[in-house]
């Protein structure tokens, strides 16, 4: 611990140390800091000091929403209470705590005087001020700091997010030691440092470089051009790609046997923009160098323009020496353009980013007055918000001469702290950090008076919310701020907001061919169009896909489509090397509340694209209000899409990681239960459409199961045909999942076709198709539950469908089935209304005979026709209905007999007793069609009556 007392400016500071296994010393004295859960609670707190830290958010850090105990909110209590027992010793029994104060929910962490070695060692390594000599001092102490793993045995998916950053932040600085050693002349020193550093990180290639140019001055230029082939085979390998400009062109140096000289590099704080083997997994976002501040450990890129891949030795003046605003935005004028690099394959988007260009370009013009213009960039993760923006940076370069400053906000469950932020700026811009403010609003104040007056553009990438973003706000009309987020709204004054969607499939295609090359897509062009639409056309997936597939260049595009066709192992298909579309998500779902992760989980469970309200509502098992928040609050945090009022949509790939979330946290009967209270709701309301239509007709059990859901009030029937036109794929997805996995659903998927069927809730010939297979569908899975009668009932309900259009022949064969099973279940009401129904097909089809003994058969099992207990009862319910709701005109191309039945028998009863069989039947067998395609009845009514 004796480096944490080194840190201790003076009495009273608490020091920190999470630059290894975890330690604090207060006065002198090492605290307790308990087991390794509760180092992670102190790890947090002191992190976040002076904010709130909710339980739910500790909660989550610690265990993660999916894998923590019932006990844990309680848990992270006792760990604060024995933290403010270890930090406040003396504290009288039952006083107030100052050091850890209850507030809002959760716990804050006021103590001003604390030194954290990881704050210290990332100002340490952002400070570029001073000789070489004293950089290569400042940089040696720093990573000096080290002492092993950073928050050694500390669990949590918090502590492991941290670990990724700061070490990634270690290597960067490692880098620029090593440069700046090679700057230097130690050669010697760095090369076994480096030789290591591309072992333990073999995808950096300004590592490749450094160790090339410090073999090259040592003589060993051979040992030099093996280190290029070995990141040649490493890149191509891992990432499907060859080494930048930058190290081709040191390694041309090396062949001619020119003398390796420091080069510009063009990735942030000498990062290539490929991903660190080990760097943080980001969906949109693609540069791996990391200086840590505040809280998130922001991603902040610095271009530098010389130095052997790093430090650049700069004259020194006296401008350079002040600390004033003019002084620092000179450097970052002489730097070219603090930004990642641009995307080489950067793909469509040309309207969109003409508009950003645009509006960014009135700030220069003074057209926003004496406000700044902002642009916001939004869309789910990994749709290229983060690429977006960086290509429209850097075409405005000329147009902000004074710098371009990229931050990285990191939106998620733990998001940079914008005190922490700003004081990564403000070190960057040249302050000492001496004078750096303690206060948030003085930190901002003086962004701003740094930035007055001069034309600066600034990209805060995946920005949180508003209050994330307002504190690094420029506060003059000269500078632009460019802002990407997954929520769909951010409430920052005078911003315009631009909303990123997939590509188009002509768009995909194309950045496939880039990639994986155009030959290849131009040979195999459905197969390229088939990996676009796996992939939901996400810019992030075709990415992947296209990088796996240069990677493959002997695999054929359709082979590797198979690879993407089994939705069960989709995800883990699109990962690669740093890369994957699961990690993009979970970014999103990380930063959810508990009650929000849950709702995304069930949510996830229906394969309709979207959902209206109410189905959200049975889904989620609750009220239509609490829903509507919840779905809501998803779409803020850019896991769920609304296309429109009261509807919510998840692509593809969302909702099977939502699925995949839910196989793993949910239990099955849970999921199980979120389907039935779907089907629930929709066949409550296809009854409800049955009770308006027939108020006080409509039949009790047995013969439709009693309602669990009121179902949704429709003024008429057309309302009702309207709503469930619209959520036909809502009424699909159900009875198909329910079907599959809800042992207890066939009843209900029995009662709610056949609703369907009578009220003709079918609107189109593909719905009708829909509707047809549903109960085929059904019919095989009461087979599997041998369940005899609802098999019969579910092939009645096709064999309906199926005289309803004309095809009599397949209605026939199910009538004949069904009546097998009716007798086998030994149900009357199946035997009579399906007997009924044959007896109409075969007088349709002219065959009289067959049909008077058909109907001979079906009346021995009618009984009372008064009595709407009764087969004969239902039968006559069903008939009327059917009239009263059916469609008055039929959809092109199904020449329904509704209208039909309304002309020979307004009641209905031509469904029920022989002689409306007789009428109906001969009706239905002088159906024509007339020249212009209209249905005519040619005998049996006037001669062209049209009936469609």
């Amino acid at each position: 611990m004796q480096e944490l007392t080194e840190l201790q400016a003076r009495a009273g500071h608490l020091a920190v140390r999470l630059l290894g296994p975890v330690g604090a010393r207060l006065g002198g004295e090492r605290i307790e800091l308990g087991p390794p859960q509760q180092q992670a609670v102190f790890a947090m707190l002191v992190l976040r000091r002076g904010h709130v830290v909710g339980i739910g958010q500790l909660v989550e850090g610690v265990w993660g929403s999916a894998a923590a105990p019932r006990s844990a909110s309680s848990a992270v209590r006792t760990y604060v209470s024995q933290l403010r027992t270890a930090l406040e010793p003396d504290r009288p029994l039952r006083s107030g705590s100052r050091m850890i104060v209850t507030s809002e929910g959760g716990y804050r962490f006021p103590m001003p005087a604390v030194v954290v070695d990881a704050e210290v060692f990332a100002h340490e390594t952002a400070d570029r001020g001073g000789s070489a000599e004293a950089v290569y001092e400042r940089l040696t102490r720093a990573v000096g700091r080290w002492r092993g793993v950073p928050l050694a045995g500390v669990p949590g998916p918090w502590a492991e997010r941290r670990r990724e950053q700061l070490t990634e932040t270690l290597a960067a600085a490692r880098e620029d030691l090593y440069a700046t050693a090679v700057e230097l002349g130690r050669y010697g020193e760095v090369v076994t440092e480096l030789q290591s550093m591309v072992r333990e990180f073999p995808l950096r290639e300004r590592s490749y470089g450094l160790l090339m140019v410090a073999l090259q001055r040592t003589g060993r230029q051979v040992d030099a051009a093996r280190v290029y082939d070995e990141a040649c085979e490493v890149l191509a390998r891992e990432l499907g790609t060859q080494p930048s400009a930058e190290l081709r062109d040191l390694h041309r140096g090396l062949r001619t046997g020119r003398r390796a000289e420091p080069l510009a590099w063009t990735g942030g704080a000498g990062a290539r923009p490929v991903p660190s083997s080990r760097g943080v997994a980001s969906g949109d976002r693609r540069w791996g160098t990391s200086v840590v501040g505040g809280e998130a450990g922001p991603h902040l890129s610095v271009r530098r323009s010389a130095g052997a891949f790093g430090h650049q030795r700069r004259p020194s003046t006296g401008a350079d020496r002040r600390t004033g605003a003019r002084a620092a935005v000179g450097g970052v004028r002489r730097a070219a353009a603090p930004l990642p690099s641009d995307i080489g394959d950067f793909t469509g988007r040309s309207r969109l980013v003409g508009e950003i260009r645009d509006h960014l370009l009135q700030a220069r013009s003074g057209q926003h007055g004496p406000a700044m213009a902002v642009a916001t960039v939004t869309g789910i993760g990994g749709v290229g918000k983060t690429a977006l923006a960086v290509h429209v940076a850097h075409g405005l370069r000329a147009a902000f001469p004074d710098g371009q400053l990229y931050v990285g906000l990191r939106a998620g469950a733990a998001p940079a702290d914008p005190a922490g932020v700003l004081a990564d700026l403000l070190s960057m811009l040249g302050t000492p950090p001496d004078r750096l403010p303690l206060d948030l609003e003085e930190r901002a104040a003086l962004l701003r008076t740094l930035l007055a007056d001069r034309r600066v553009l600034l990209v805060l990438d995946d920005a949180r919310d508003a209050a994330q973003v307002r504190p690094l706000l420029p506060g003059t009309a000269g500078s632009a701020v460019l802002i990407t987020t997954r929520a769909p709204h951010i409430a920052v004054p005078g911003a315009r907001s631009f909303a990123v969607d997939v590509f188009a499939e002509a768009e995909a295609v194309k950045l496939l061919g880039a990639l994986a090359g155009s030959v290849r897509v131009t040979a195999e062009p459905e197969a390229a169009r088939a990996l676009a639409d796996s992939c939901g056309r996400l810019p992030l997936a075709v990415r992947i896909v296209g990088a796996r597939l240069a990677a493959l260049p002997r695999h054929s595009l359709r082979a590797f489509g198979e690879r993407l066709a089994d939705a069960r192992t989709l995800l883990g298909e699109l990962s690669h090397g740093d890369h994957a579309v699961e990690s993009a998500f979970q970014l999103g779902y990380r930063a959810l509340t508990s009650d929000q992760a849950r709702a995304f989980r069930l949510l996830s469970l229906l394969d309709a694209p979207d959902v209206p309200l109410p189905v959200a509502a049975a889904l989620l098992g609750s009220e239509e209000n609490a829903a509507e928040d919840l779905a809501e609050g998803l779409v803020d945090a850019g896991m769920l899409e609304s296309p429109a009022p009261g509807r919510y949509r998840l692509h593809d790939l969302l909702r099977l990681y939502g699925r995949r979330l839910s196989d793993s946290t949910e239990r099955a009967e849970d999921r199980a239960a979120a389907l039935r209270r779907v089907l629930a709701l929709l066949y409550g309301s296809a009854v409800r459409v049955a009770r308006t239509a027939l108020p006080g007709d409509a039949p009790s059990p047995p013969w439709l199961h009693p309602v669990g859901h009121a179902g949704i009030a429709f003024a008429d029937a057309e309302q009702a045909r309207a709503w469930f036109r619209a959520e036909h794929a809502v009424l699909t997805s159900a009875v198909e999942q329910a079907l599959a996995s809800v042992p207890d659903a066939l009843r209900t998927a029995v009662d709610l076709l056949t609703l369907i069927a009578v009220c003709s809730l079918f609107p189109s010939r593909g719905h009708y198709e829909d509707a047809c297979r549903l109960a085929g569908s059904t019919a095989r899975r009461a087979a599997e539950a041998g369940e005899p009668e609802y098999r019969a009932r579910a092939l009645h309900t096709r064999a309906w469908l199926s005289s309803l259009v004309g095809e009599y022949a397949a209605a026939e064969t199910d009538l004949r089935e069904a009546l097998a099973w009716a007798e086998e279940a030994g149900c009357a009401r199946r035997l009579h209304m399906s007997g009924v129904l044959l007896a109409l097909v075969l007088r349709a089809t002219g065959r009289v005979g067959e049909s008077e003994a058909a109907m001979a058969r079906a009346e021995r099992f009618a009984g009372d026709p008064g009595d709407p207990a009764s087969p004969a009862g239902f039968a006559r319910f069903v008939a009327r209905l059917h009239v009263a709701v059916g469609a008055e005109r039929p959809p092109t191309g199904l020449p329904l007999m509704t209208p039909l039945m309304r002309r020979v028998d307004a009641h209905g009863t031509s469904l029920v007793n022989a002689e409306g069989v007789v009428r109906l039947g001969a009706a239905l067998s002088g159906l024509g069609t007339s020249d212009d395609g209209s249905w005519v009845v040619v005998d049996r009514l006037p001669k062209g009556s049209v009936v469609r």
